[in-house]
């Protein structure tokens, strides 16, 4: 799914969803038993709003946009890995911050990426209501979809607060994904180069 950046001729539509979603958090804060009237309260709707529309950013982008054309030729026929790719996204069942880090590995097949632009594409698809594993699938496709990689594997890291601050609440808890692509599926002496060159 491509996600198109808004135009300006969007622009009362924006308006109107900034209002419904103000409108929303009015309604959150006097379901919590609050007045919106009060001091401490009063700008609260326009900044949820604002924060959730930096926090979900990531809809209004397309990995298009985020790559920019950053793709060059080079002959370079071993694993790079770009690791520990610091991330905050939503969890979608309870829109609470899940964080962490995420490592990106390939094995280039005469096109390498623009070093930046992995941090920009961890951020394209954290920046969404997400799931961890979803997010890691898709970081790895954009990847490869754009890469034409031999292989590209993906490891996310990270800790969820719908699981450290309700339900549960068991604060250090950590959940770990992985997910592979290309050579690294089915050619397991390219998946150990790949093991190595994480330990490395």
């Amino acid at each position: 799914m491509t996600y198109q950046t808004t135009e300006f001729s969007d622009f009362s539509s924006e308006l109107t969803s900034s209002k419904e979603m103000t409108d929303a958090v009015l309604t959150l804060l006097r379901g919590m038993g609050e007045d919106p009237n009060r001091e401490g309260l009063l700008d609260t709707p326009k900044r949820v709003v604002k924060m959730y529309k930096e926090l979900t950013a990531g809809y209004s982008k397309s990995e298009v946009e985020v790559i920019n054309g950053a793709i060059f030729t080079v002959e370079h026929h071993d694993i790079v890995v770009v690791e520990d790719i610091p991330f905050y996204s939503l969890c979608e069942h309870h829109m609470l911050p899940f964080f962490g880090t995420c490592t990106i590995a390939y094995l280039p097949n005469g096109r390498v990426l623009g070093l930046s632009k992995f941090a920009r594409v961890v951020e394209l698809f954290a920046r969404r209501l997400q799931v961890q594993e979803r997010m890691t699938e898709e970081i790895a496709d954009c990847i490869q979809r754009h890469l034409e990689a031999e292989g590209v594997a993906v490891f996310v890291e990270a800790q969820h607060l719908c699981m450290a601050m309700r339900g549960v609440q068991k604060p250090h808890a950590k959940m770990r994904t992985r997910t592979y692509r290309g050579c690294f599926v089915n050619d397991q002496l390219k998946k150990n180069d790949l093991i190595q060159a994480m330990r490395s």
